[in-house]
């Protein structure tokens, strides 16, 4: 319970972190998951306390959360954000990396310190299932932040990377991404009978890859797949990123 308590805790302090950096009259990105969640309430408490700010949000969850806390939304077709705020499943340096030592926080793991280099950070989101609008969303942003705690970080991506694919694709799209070396499950619905269906009506097929040492080149390769609408892949396009730790947030500038 303690560390579960703790990692919640570190989650909380990145989100706030990140929405500290949100000025008054702009327009921000809200993005989905748990860490995203504590930057959404933390906005919340800002616009009650007399923030200007207005948000638009990548699914469902974000805009219902929005709604709850007291953020006025808009779209796209109406506005372009100035920032967005979302997460990550995982998180990986771009470029070559310094020692981590002993300071890394699990097996395999870098130190936070070498998310500081010049090279950038490749990260997969999609858990949520809501990576398609996050990307158009966070890329539209003048600013990407991103929030994660320290379980996130990896030396090199090997979580299993989201596709969302229009459901009568999902069978070509399965041997297409076979033949990219991975190997794509369809993600199960855990609350009903059947798949995951996202906000858009599609299904997700989570495809393992092993180590991704070429993120750039991978998502090059899935953009080609015919029938796949968005993979689950963001190379280099974190402008800030916030790592919530035990005692604080580490926040790298890109």
């Amino acid at each position: 319970m303690k560390a579960n308590d703790g990692a919640e805790a570190a989650k909380r302090r990145a989100g706030e972190s990140a929405a500290d950096r949100v000025e008054g009259g702009e327009v921000v990105g809200l993005g989905t998951g748990s860490t995203a969640a504590h930057a959404i309430r933390a906005l919340g408490r800002a616009v009650d306390a007399g923030l200007d700010v207005r948000g638009i949000p990548t699914s469902h969850q974000s805009r219902a959360l929005a709604r709850e806390v007291g953020i006025p939304l808009t779209t796209l077709a109406e506005a372009t954000p100035d920032v967005a705020i979302d997460g990550a499943d995982q998180a990986a340096p771009l470029g070559p990396q310094p020692d981590s030592g002993s300071t890394a926080p699990e097996a395999g793991a870098p130190a936070v310190s070498a998310f500081g280099a010049a090279g950038g950070t490749a990260l997969v989101k999609g858990g949520g299932a809501a990576h398609a609008r996050e990307k158009v969303v966070d890329t539209a942003a003048d600013r990407l932040l991103v929030v994660v705690d320290r379980s996130k970080l990896a030396a090199t991506l090997d979580h299993p990377v989201p596709v969302e694919v229009l459901p009568e694709a999902a069978p070509t799209v399965r041997d297409r991404l076979g033949g990219l070396g991975g190997e794509p499950t369809l993600r199960a619905a855990e609350r009903k009978d059947g798949p995951v269906v996202t906000d858009n009506g599609n299904l997700v097929l989570d495809c393992a890859f092993g180590d991704v040492t070429a993120p750039d080149r991978l998502a090059r390769d899935l953009e080609g797949v015919p029938g796949a609408v968005a993979h689950g892949l963001f190379v280099d396009l974190v402008d800030e990123l916030h790592v919530g730790t035990a005692d604080g947030v580490a926040v790298h500038d890109y």
